[in-house]
């Protein structure tokens, strides 16, 4: 994706006393996408695998990378979407 990241506002808001304000806006839904995703590429050992040969890197690494491209494309769909 190119251009601006995009958080996707926040994922569990906590509204204060004034309606629309947040006294804890909590994680973006980026982040809360991109830790779902994460889940899903440590628990691949292949991948992991598959990551490392592919990049000589860490593989923690290539899954967190992987894991916000992931959270990019969600947030991008949504847009589609809506």
């Amino acid at each position: 994706m190119s251009g601006q990241i995009k958080g996707g506002g926040p994922a569990f808001p906590a509204e204060g006393p004034s309606a629309g304000q947040f006294d804890n806006p909590g994680m973006t839904l980026r982040d809360y996408f991109a830790a779902n995703a994460l889940a899903g590429y440590v628990s691949n050992q292949e991948w992991l695998r598959n990551a490392y040969d592919a990049t000589g890197r860490d593989p923690g690494y290539c899954a967190a990378m992987a894991s916000y491209e992931a959270a990019d494309a969600m947030i991008a769909a949504r847009e589609v979407q809506s």
